[in-house]
Order: C-alpha cells, then sequence, then structure tokens
C-alpha cells in the first residue's frame, strides 16, 4: 500500500493506494480541514487510525505528500500554515520506512502520465505526435507551475517544480494596461502573475471592473459575493452568460491565462503540450472554449506558427496531485529497496 497527501493551505487530502495490473487503485480517502491541528502527522495519524483504515497500516511501504513551496533537503515549511515538515521525523512518527516530500505541482506533474483520456479534455489538439517536453499551469488560489522535461533515454518526463507563477506580469492590450496600473495601486508596486491568474486574481479583475471601469453590479449579484465564495458566483454566472460582469471578469481572465500557457511554450518548446491544471480550468471550459484564450496562447508575434503544433489540455482529475504523490513513492520506494509494487501487480 502506498499514502499519498496532497497539503494545502486550508485542507489535506489522504488517501491509501493498491496497484492493480501496474495501474493505480485507491484504496481509503478522506479529506481533513487544516485549521485545528498542530501538524502534519497529526492529520495522518488521525487517517490511520480509523478502523476503515487500520486494516492496511502496516501494509503501507511508503508515504509521499506533496505541498506548497520549495522542499529544500526534506524539509519544507508552508506558507498558509503554522507547520515545518520534516521528512526523517515523519517516518519516525509513523513509522513508514520511507516518506518524501515534494511541490504540489510535481506531485501533480507525476499525476499527469497516470490520467485515462476521460480525465483530460483536449482544449487544443495541436500535433498529437509530438514528444517533448511538456508545462503544467495551474490556477486555484494560487498560481502554481511546473516544468515536466522529456528524459528521452526513460521514455517519461521528469516534473521539476518552480515558483513560475510569481513572475512578473506583462500587459498585452490597453485594458490590460490599465488593470495593471490599477492594480499597481491596490499593492502599492510590483505585480506578479499569480496577481491576476488565480483565484487572487479573479476577484482582482472583478474589482477593476466594477470599480476601475465602473461596470454595473447587480444589486442580486452583490449579495451573493457577500453571502456566498466570490470565485463561485464568478465563474457559474459569468459561464451561464447571467451578468455581463463577470462574464467580463473571465474573458480578461481567460486571455491572462492564456497568454502565461503561450509565453510557457515558448520558453520549453512544449512539444509534449501544456497542461491546465488547478481548481479554475475544469469550471470555466465553456469560456475557455471561445477563442479569447487560444488567441492569447497564439498572440507571440514570429513565433505564433510555433504555437500551433502545441496541444493545450486541461486535467478534469481533481485527485492528480494524489495520485501522482502515489505514483512518486512507489517509484522512489522501488528505487531504495529494489522491491516495485507496481511490478509485482502485474500479470
Amino acid at each position: 500500500m502506498i499514502l499519498a497527501g496532497d497539503v494545502g493551505g486550508t485542507k489535506v487530502d489522504l488517501a491509501l493506494y493498491s496497484f492493480e495490473n501496474g495501474t493505480l487503485k485507491v484504496a481509503r480517502t478522506r479529506k481533513f480541514p487544516a485549521a485545528g491541528y498542530a501538524s502534519l502527522q497529526d492529520v495522518v495519524l488521525e487517517f490511520l487510525k480509523d478502523p476503515a483504515v487500520k486494516q492496511d497500516e502496516e501494509n503501507v511501504i511508503a508515504a509521499c505528500f506533496g505541498c506548497p513551496g520549495p522542499v529544500k533537503d526534506g524539509r519544507l515549511k508552508l506558507t498558509n500554515l503554522p507547520w515545518v515538515l520534516d521528512a526523517r521525523e515523519l517516518s519516525n512518527i509513523l513509522g513508514i520506512e520511507h516518506i518524501f516530500l515534494i511541490n504540489d505541482l510535481e506531485a501533480n506533474g507525476y499525476g499527469v502520465a497516470e490520467l485515462g483520456p476521460s480525465q483530460i479534455f483536449e482544449l487544443v489538439q495541436g500535433d498529437r505526435s509530438g514528444v517533448g517536453h511538456r508545462a503544467l499551469v495551474a490556477p486555484g488560489t494560487g498560481l502554481g507551475e511546473a516544468l515536466l522535461i522529456w528524459n528521452p533515454a526513460a521514455r517519461r518526463h521528469i516534473p521539476l517544480a518552480s515558483e513560475g507563477g510569481h513572475v512578473d506580469w506583462a500587459p498585452r492590450n490597453p485594458l490590460e494596461v490599465e488593470l495593471l496600473e490599477w492594480l499597481w495601486k491596490k499593492f502599492n508596486g510590483r505585480i506578479s502573475t499569480e496577481r491576476v491568474v488565480s483565484g487572487l486574481g479573479l476577484k482582482n479583475i472583478y474589482e477593476f471592473l466594477r470599480d476601475g471601469k465602473k461596470m454595473d453590479e447587480p444589486e442580486w449579484l452583490r449579495d451573493r459575493m457577500e453571502k456566498e465564495d466570490p470565485n463561485f458566483v464568478i465563474g457559474t454566472t459569468g459561464e451561464d452568460g447571467s451578468c455581463e460582469l463577470t462574464a467580463k471578469v473571465l474573458e480578461v481572465f481567460a486571455s491572462a491565462f492564456g497568454a502565461e500557457c503561450g509565453n510557457m511554450g515558448l520558453k520549453l518548446l512544449c512539444a509534449g503540450g501544456v497542461y491546465l491544471g488547478g481548481g479554475i480550468p475544469p469550471k470555466i471550459l465553456k469560456t475557455l472554449q471561445t477563442g479569447v484564450f487560444r488567441q492569447a496562447f497564439l498572440d507571440k508575434g514570429r513565433l505564433s506558427p510555433l504555437l500551433h503544433t502545441i496541444p493545450v489540455r486541461v486535467i478534469l482529475e481533481e485527485k492528480c496531485a494524489l495520485i501522482g504523490a502515489a505514483a512518486y513513492a512507489e517509484a522512489r520506494a522501488a528505487e531504495l529497496s529494489g522491491h516495485s509494487e507496481r511490478i509485482a501487480s502485474q500479470p
């Protein structure tokens, strides 16, 4: 059995996986609110002592946790939680020999290789025969990015974590120039791409259009924005066309998102495709298909023809990071122990 975790600022998603004919198969899964727990080990110990899980606990041979932020020498200080994680301490406390900590986008990168056709939506076909590097751009609460480097000798992609979501944001048209100036005043200085292409960005764009461009905010919308999750309201009303303001928010967002994905396509020469992860893309598929995303993706001057060959795919599987963490744990444990659970499960 493999223990996998997806650690976020507000929740911890845990799962136990086994292998069946070389394919990961989930055995148990449970989500925990991060608030109220003093450490990750407290969450994991509660998960493992669940009667439904305890029978499998002694069979856990390895664990991996995907976490936001850079991991150095098996240690990580979480940004949005007062937790310091140490792989060696976790191994001793949990009694699991092989425990690994990796960046959450790195975990998503390993998960991509495990997904089937039903778990991916093809937004742009591109050249399906292309083989090479991939990029993963994942707007959720923030903006995560990872590089999936193609290893021709091993015939597989090696995910590399990055903090690319925090690079400088560059406007591309007069409206975005106004948005940049508005954000510059709001945040008193430098603006990163995450300020626009993320859940935080959706709210920033909304406020800019409402307060900076004086777009009408209907009373019913104002009421919903105060009582419900603002990003859910923006996404649903913008997608169904019931509100001009939120539809425009999604249009501006999709354009900036497409431009950033095109940037990644150029930087990595992504013959293997650009993958859209995170919680937002699957919820705004209608907007992403209008052409605004595609136009911005291709708008690279003399290099635009190169972008036409790059496929763009949306990850629909919300457990992608968990799946990737499990795959990573099994592979690394196999390297260290000489025994592969995946290979042993094959006929």
